[in-house]
């Protein structure tokens, strides 16, 4: 059975959702007020309709009552996130999740019943700040209870050990979720690099210098394991 989702508010942010979910399979109506926006993703969503996300009418004849979750993604006018998020929560949508740029923002859709919020320009801000302090990174998610997956490049001072010799749980409390792995292959008579997931790491799988690891654990573990092994 195919999810069915909908993105309300077609900015950078709600496109990428759209594009993604879309991407992997799900039905995805995008709905935005701007018809030129709208008109930038008819092709990569099954539905992409023009209208005014405050009309319930409006959001009734799309049938938003049956999708599986709707993401308000409004991005400029709190105002319509606002007012669009308590005509869905009127209808009885089976999960609905909302962007918040700020703090204040977030209060008041709290103090409103939203159970789902979203604060990318947090994430953004966290996730830059991350990689600015360890150049080595190249990914982070953070995770309730100061938690984090990590992607980084195999720190110089475990380069060509295993992963038992490591000891990234044993010694940093640190669990290595999987590798990407670098391999040459030959495409069209001719010889590139392609990256490839090494499954789940066994103990005597060798780190190679240009591996990227997958890594989750606490904040501090993390950023200690970084800075001992630099």
């Amino acid at each position: 059975m195919t999810n069915k989702f909908a993105v309300i508010g077609l900015g950078q942010f709600g496109t990428s959702i759209a594009r993604t979910l879309a991407g992997r399979g799900a039905e995805v109506l995008a709905i935005d007020i701007h018809l030129d926006k709208v008109e930038a993703m008819k092709d990569d969503v099954a539905y992409a309709v023009a209208l005014d996300s405050t009309d319930v009418k409006a959001l009734q004849a799309q049938n938003i009552m049956d999708m599986d979750a709707v993401v308000v993604a409004i991005g400029e006018n709190f105002e319509g996130l606002l007012l669009t998020t308590v005509r869905l929560m009127e209808l009885g949508i089976n999960r609905l999740i909302a962007r918040a740029a700020n703090a204040q923002q977030r209060m008041i859709l709290e103090k409103v019943g939203v159970k789902e919020i979203l604060s990318p320009e947090d994430t953004v801000g966290k996730t830059v700040a991350e990689m600015l302090l360890h150049p080595n990174m190249h990914s982070f998610l953070p995770l309730p209870d100061d938690y984090e997956i990590v992607e980084i490049n195999t720190p110089g001072r475990v380069v060509n050990q295993t992963v038992s010799e490591v000891g990234l749980r044993e010694k940093y409390n640190l669990n290595l979720i999987t590798i990407k792995r670098i391999y040459e292959e030959e495409k069209e008579g001719e010889v590139v690099k392609v990256e490839h997931i090494i499954g789940v790491p066994k103990g005597d799988t060798v780190l190679y210098e240009t591996d990227i690891i997958i890594i989750l654990g606490k904040v501090q573990d993390v950023n200690k394991f970084i800075e001992v092994n630099k």
